[in-house]
């Protein structure tokens, strides 16, 4: 799926998009739950919080 298309199903711009996959930006939790719905996976299977040493 091409990231113009992800972000157009789940209603946010590609840059915006781009921002979540680098780590940059957090989505709201409704933004989290429509990525996991069009991958049609849980949304622990999307987003994991980093560990305590990670933070």
């Amino acid at each position: 799926m091409k990231q113009a298309d992800l972000a157009a199903a789940i209603g946010v711009t590609r840059q915006t998009l781009i921002a979540i996959e680098q780590g940059k930006y957090s989505p709201s939790l409704e933004v989290a739950f429509k990525i996991a719905r069009v991958f049609e996976v849980s949304l622990e299977e999307v987003f994991q919080y980093p560990e305590e040493e990670e933070l």
